[in-house]
């Protein structure tokens, strides 16, 4: 029962944080900050979880794994929606390569010094390794962009740099969810090949439950119909995947894709009316993702400080890489890498679903580096954004006023 209380409180709590007077940077800068990044649904389920106040029981955290999964579900299709075709293609080939080299950059900058650790002390098959280390980088490589939003919302930065700054955070997904895939070849089964081909089938199944939709929904004038048709699909592309063991995250996208690729008029309408339903999920979501934090590693407690400098080095030099290679076609501040240190919801999802399909103490010791380092780059990633604004046409600078 007690649960059950906690549980519904966030839940309101998260229809509070998504109104659209709290995400008003115009209204309270720290404020809209703080609803956009999710930062405090995320301590808040690590705060009650089994290692801190313990209000959730590890029993709690077995019990939770369906709305773990919905949740998972509702951001894989958010994140295909948004992968439309019309746009993908109007962007020229610098873009997509600004994008691989910044979250490319980080990836290796993380990746490959901290095989070394992880292999000596997992004891665990060299393929298991590479998957975990695989999704370490690729967590390090993602990054948010609601500072560069809040910026030009707020009118401290140009609009233009704001927007291109999101577009490349936005493409970097994409190379997320390539790795975790990558992963979940090598963790899932006893072979890569094995494990790559359960990832097939779970695309499949993502893009045969996103054709069925579409079908459905074709022809639908009514929004509440719309809404009706596709939030139950997304509990059924969702509840499949979990119940035959895939990723539900990755079941999501190719739904999202295919509906958005496939689908006409009324696909459009309904995903603009889920806006509405998606950042109450997402916050609950993240909720539910501190639960599962473990406190007591020593191990990860070490690896965490050589992940947060080995992701900022990574994220400066991308960010350079990236203002070279798209400087002429994209208006991105000087100071690229200092704007793309948040670190994205997404990454905290891929570290969620491997713990979830991958369980053991190694996925448990990157999740707990990688939620950690979420909450940390957050911090950090608000000062560093400072460095990025320019003075505006008034003459002030940046977000003086932003603590």
């Amino acid at each position: 029962m007690q649960a059950l209380l906690v549980l519904l409180a966030i839940a309101a709590l998260s229809l509070l944080a998504s109104d659209r007077r709290v995400l008003d940077p115009g209204r309270s800068a720290a404020l809209a900050q703080l609803a956009a990044s999710g930062l405090l649904f995320l301590a808040l389920g690590a705060l009650v979880g089994p290692d801190a106040l313990r209000i959730f029981s590890p029993k709690d955290l077995v019990a939770m794994q369906p709305l773990l999964a919905l949740g998972l579900g509702v951001a894989g299709v958010s994140v295909g929606l948004n992968l439309e075709p019309r746009l993908l293609r109007m962007l020229p080939k610098e873009i997509y390569l600004a994008a691989l080299a910044h979250s490319g950059t980080a990836f290796l900058w993380v990746a490959l010094p901290l095989a070394g650790p992880l292999l000596f002390t997992a004891g665990m098959p060299v393929g298991a390794v590479v998957g975990a280390v695989a999704l370490l980088g690729a967590a390090a490589s993602l990054s948010s962009g609601h500072f560069a939003v809040l910026g030009y919302r707020t009118g401290r930065m140009e609009r233009h740099r704001g927007l291109s700054v999101a577009l490349l955070t936005m493409l970097d997904d994409v190379v997320g969810l390539g790795v975790l895939m990558i992963a979940l070849s090598f963790g899932t089964a006893a072979l890569p090949w094995e494990g790559l081909g359960l990832v097939v089938l779970t695309l499949l199944l993502g893009a045969v439950c996103g054709a069925l939709l579409a079908f459905l929904m074709h022809g639908l004038s009514d929004l509440g119909e719309l809404m009706a048709v596709l939030l139950g699909g997304v509990a059924l592309v969702s509840g499949a995947a979990a119940y035959l063991r895939m990723s539900t995250l990755l079941a999501g996208v190719a739904c999202g894709a295919t509906l958005i690729w496939v689908g006409g008029r009324a696909v459009h309408q309904a995903a603009r009316v889920l806006g509405r339903f998606e950042r109450p999920a997402y916050l609950l979501l993240i909720f539910l993702v501190g639960v599962h934090v473990h406190t007591r590693d020593l191990m990860a407690w070490a690896l965490l400080p050589a992940y947060l400098g080995l992701r900022f080095l990574g994220k400066i030099l991308g960010g350079a890489l990236a203002q070279r290679v798209a400087g002429h076609r994209l208006s991105l501040p000087p100071r690229l890498g200092y704007a793309l240190i948040p670190q994205g919801g997404l990454a905290l999802c891929l570290v969620a679903e491997y713990l979830v399909l991958v369980p053991g103490s190694l996925s448990q010791r990157v999740f707990d580096v990688v939620v950690a380092g979420a909450i940390i780059n957050e911090l950090l990633g608000n000062r560093a954004f400072q460095l990025v604004l320019t003075p505006s046409s008034n003459g002030r600078r940046g977000w003086e006023g932003t603590p």
